[in-house]
Formats: structure tokens, C-alpha cells, sequence
């Protein structure tokens, strides 16, 4: 099924699945999770077969690049081999990885050698008590030591996302920008998504892309591209340091849900056909009651993506408009 191609109500191609492996983390994120966590029982977790059979199922049907993503993909035990059996599905483009750095120093390497080709790693404050003040749990050493280790496993590309929040860390762009240029690698600023209850205003600490760009564009020369990664970044070039890219992803300031191109798989085997929404299919209960017939699964699949909504609803004053939290919404 080489030449399939998998098209939702609206007419848009989909052919990127985010596959999160976990609803746990080492981190506490302030922006994607509340300081004290319930997670999944453990039998309500897709397994890592039932994992590796949904990427053949929508790799059968024309998606082209997966992202694996968590919570933290990387505290899942098994997962270099999870990576490197979905690495080897026919017609797979690219089989990426979202992280947030902190295993990387013992699991670059293998996570590359597995077939994992680009890898964005999660940094949003190079200070040290600002960075454990965001994640409540992490060490900022450690991740440092972690992108390192990335650098010098051979991934084809590197990318660092980086939540910005006002009062919290959007003094630090350019900071990060010049991190990012001295490294070689490219950067994406995010806007904060309003996902799950966190226990305090998300409004208060919206910081736009505009407002990022504006910060950046004081200091470098800025030149609009129109290359993609295959996700909602749009990007820009830096005139003086060519080689790294500035991405600027947009929920609120700047919707891109007429280009989406994209579905989540949660932990427990829920399809998400929209980020900003609740509506969802679930797979899990088709996995287990169908182990050996993937037809029940396929139609679902079709059906539930002619449901996928136009767009998400997205406001910048912050008030929570999806219940989940962002670790059980697939990174």
C-alpha cells in the first residue's frame, strides 16, 4: 500500500501520527502537568505490541512519519527496541522522537542507531533554578549533558522546543537562540497550550510567537522560510548563522489547523482527532478484542477521520478548554 494516501473530512491529508509510549515523566512541567500526578494503572497502557501494530496499521494507510512522545518516551522500558521495529515498517519516512533530555546521555546513541532520525529535546530556561522552578523535578546539567550526548550520536537533525511563559522565562529567548546557534542546531518557541487544570492562570503567563520574534529580531536579522519539518513550526532563517533554524509554533496567535496533517495516539489507545478537542476513538478496545483481525481497526480508524474537526478553539486568555493534561495528550 505504498502509494496510499489518508484524507480526513475536511479533505486534508494526514500522514504524521504522534504515538505517545507513556503518560509518565521524570519532570513535573508546569505547563503540562499539576505537581501532584495521578498516572494509568499499568494494564491500561497499550502495550509495545499493540503500539508497533497501530504504526503498521496507519503506516499501511499512508502516514509517512511517526514521532514517538510521552509524558517521557524514554522512561519506557523496552523502547530502543520499539524504535528500531518501527523504524523498519515499508514506506515509513522518518521515525522521530520528542524528549526531554534527561536519559539521553545513556540512550542517544542506541535511540540513532536504532533508526530514530531527528530528535527535538525539551528546554526552556538555561538557569538553573529557573529550569527546576519549571519542571519542579529536573536537573539541568543533566539535560545539558543529554543534548550533548545527541550531538554526538549522529541524528540527522536536532531541534530544542522551548515553552515561553511571561514572568517565568521570557527573558531568556535570545539566550536560548544563542545556545541553539553555538550548537548548531534549530530551536522552536512555543506558545503554552490550555491543557488540563495546572493549578494556576494560564493567561497570565501567555507570551506570544510575535512577541518572541519581536525579542529575536532586535538582535539578528530575521529572513521568512518556507521550509517544514513536517509539524505546525513556521520558520525563519538567521542572515548571520544559516545553519540554525528559528521555528515558531502558534496555537493561538497564529492557527494552523487548515495545514493539519496530523492525529495522536494516547498511552491508553485513544486516537485523538484534534488536539483542542475531547473527541476521540478508542483503539485500545478494538486492539484487545480483535488481536488477530486488523479490518475492525482500519474502519474505525476511516471512520473517526472523517470526524477530525476543522480546527481547535484555542484562546489566548488561557482558560482551559480540554480536561487533559498535555502528558495524556501525547506530548
Amino acid at each position: 500500500m505504498s502509494n496510499a494516501v489518508l484524507l480526513d473530512g475536511q479533505g486534508r491529508q494526514i500522514d504524521y501520527l504522534r504515538l505517545s509510549v507513556t503518560d509518565r515523566c521524570d519532570f513535573r512541567c508546569v505547563y503540562c502537568m499539576a505537581e501532584d500526578m495521578t498516572f494509568l494503572p499499568r494494564d491500561q497502557v497499550l502495550s509495545l505490541e499493540e503500539i508497533h501494530r497501530v504504526a503498521r496499521l496507519f503506516v499501511g494507510l499512508g502516514v509517512r512519519k511517526i514521532r514517538l512522545t510521552g509524558g517521557e518516551p524514554l522512561v519506557r522500558k523496552g523502547i530502543v527496541d520499539l524504535c528500531e521495529r518501527i523504524a523498519a515498517l515499508p514506506d515509513l519516512d522518518e521515525l522521530v522522537m520528542t524528549s526531554n533530555g534527561s536519559q539521553l546521555t545513556r540512550l542517544a546513541r542506541p535511540l540513532a542507531q536504532a533508526g530514530v532520525k531527528r530528535l527535538n529535546i525539551s528546554l526552556d530556561s538555561l538557569n538553573t533554578l529557573k529550569f527546576r522552578t519549571i519542571t519542579r523535578t529536573g536537573d539541568l546539567g543533566q539535560v545539558l549533558a543529554g543534548i550533548e550526548a545527541a550531538r554526538e550520536a549522529g541524528f540527522e537533525r536536532i531541534k530544542l522546543n522551548s515553552v515561553i511563559m511571561k514572568g517565568r522565562n521570557d527573558d531568556e529567548v535570545n539566550a536560548l537562540v544563542d545556545f541553539a546557534i553555538a550548537r548548531n542546531i534549530d530551536i522552536s518557541f512555543i506558545e503554552e497550550m490550555p491543557l488540563g487544570h495546572v493549578g494556576r492562570s494560564r493567561g497570565e503567563a501567555f507570551f506570544s510567537s510575535d512577541q518572541v520574534r519581536a525579542q529575536i529580531a532586535q538582535r539578528h536579522a530575521l529572513i521568512d522560510s518556507e521550509e517544514s519539518s513536517g509539524g505546525p513550526a513556521r520558520y525563519v532563517r538567521l542572515e548571520q548563522h544559516p545553519r540554525t533554524r528559528i521555528g515558531f509554533i502558534s496555537p493561538h496567535s497564529h492557527n494552523f489547523c487548515s495545514t493539519c496533517n496530523r492525529v495522536r495516539l494516547t498511552a491508553e489507545g485513544r486516537l485523538l482527532l484534534c488536539l483542542g478537542h475531547e473527541n476521540s476513538v478508542d483503539l485500545r478496545e478494538l486492539l484487545r478484542r480483535h488481536p488477530e483481525d486488523d479490518a475492525p481497526l482500519l474502519d474505525a480508524i476511516l471512520a473517526g477521520l472523517h470526524r477530525k474537526p476543522e480546527r481547535h478553539e484555542f484562546s489566548s486568555e488561557g482558560e482551559v478548554q480540554v480536561v487533559r493534561f498535555m502528558n495524556a495528550s501525547g506530548g
